[in-house]
């Protein structure tokens, strides 16, 4: 018999999209899809089972189907319809801990895999240049997503310690982006105008949501030879897009503010609904982050299809131009660097040293 793969978060686009290509997969026999409402998407030939992951329930769930992989993808940022932070927090670490509960008692479960996320580096402007995965953040994110991701991480640390028969691989994914992401960031990059930190053009890193089910799709199977897929992994793709550079590739115009009213703005723009302007993105977009994926490539022996730069163009081509649009905006640009200095002259070139 194949692999029996439970898989949490089924409701979203992410984990419906992993269920379907989880089961085309040969050495899989059957897929166990878990959320606490139906999702609207297909699912193929997958078992759903509705199931709240905070309840003890997820046990028997467990125990019914003979598990032996889960990957759990109910660790999230955004709340499912008309959900709040609060039901989002419960799921990311009471449920959590109920489904890590329920695979230490399972003498079935052999392999977990957990989507985490680069936020549990934080963003501070400390900070150093590029986080590997032994990096310790300068300052521990405070609260929100972050700060679930780092609480999710510690309980599963604790599991692999009490379960080293199991193999354990947590994933952490830059910003992901893509047509159908649904994150806080993504809802940002649809805003008209883009409010930003005046002073600040911080890096950022994308990986694109294809990509996202690849890894997540060999984290759930046995190591091909050469590598290992147990461990801690940071995933994102090559190259790094300042905000400025976002904004121009988006058409969308930049409004700088000032360091003291950005949590104003922030409040504002959740008070209206347009997007989750929350404290931990506040601090992206203003003093950004960049993680290394050498351990990606070497050991779990993955390279990503899309870079940051095209994973970004591929997620501008679904939002539809913006204000500004990028050919009419680097037309003008480049007509601008054209033009003689004052005088008639031309700018002077000089050498490279």
């Amino acid at each position: 018999m194949g692999k029996v793969v439970l898989v949490t978060g089924v409701a979203r686009q992410l984990g419906g999209r992993f269920v379907r290509r989880i089961q085309r997969d040969p050495e899989v026999d059957r897929v166990v899809a878990v959320d606490a409402v139906p999702p609207e998407h297909h699912l193929g030939g997958a078992d759903f089972v509705r199931a709240d992951i905070r309840q003890p329930a997820i046990a028997r769930v467990l125990a019914e189907h003979s598990v032996d992989t889960v990957v759990h993808l109910d660790v999230t940022a955004t709340p499912l319809g008309g959900g709040s932070r609060t039901s989002v927090k419960e799921t990311n670490v009471i449920g959590t801990m109920q489904l890590l509960g329920a695979c230490q008692k399972s003498p079935t479960v052999k392999r977990l895999v957990v989507k985490s996320s680069t936020n549990v580096y934080g963003s501070a402007p400390r900070d150093p240049a590029v986080f590997t995965e032994t990096t310790p953040p300068k300052s521990l994110p405070s609260g929100g997503f972050a700060k679930d991701t780092v609480e999710v991480e510690g309980y599963v640390r604790g599991f692999a310690r009490r379960r080293p028969d199991v193999a354990v691989c947590v994933l952490r994914f830059a910003n992901i982006l893509g047509p159908s992401a649904d994150s806080p960031l993504a809802a940002y990059f649809s805003l008209p105008v883009l409010p930003t930190v005046l002073g600040y053009d911080p890096r950022l890193q994308f990986v694109h949501e294809d990509d996202v089910i690849e890894v997540l799709r060999i984290a759930s199977h046995e190591p091909r030879r050469g590598t290992l897929n147990s461990g801690t992994f940071n995933i994102a793709g090559d190259g790094v897009l300042l905000l400025s550079q976002c904004a121009r590739r988006l058409g969308r115009p930049t409004v700088p503010v000032l360091m003291p009213a950005v949590s104003w703005v922030g409040s504002a723009l959740r008070t209206l609904g347009m997007t989750d302007f929350s404290p931990e993105q506040l601090r992206l977009l203003t003093h950004g982050r960049v993680v290394a994926t050498r351990q990606m490539r070497e050991t779990l022996g993955y390279g990503p299809r899309y870079t940051t730069a095209e994973t970004f163009a591929d997620f501008a081509r679904s939002r539809g131009p913006g204000l500004l649009p990028p050919e009419a905006l680097a037309g003008a640009v480049d007509r601008i660097a054209a033009l003689p200095v004052l005088g008639g002259g031309h700018l002077p070139t000089q050498s490279a040293n």
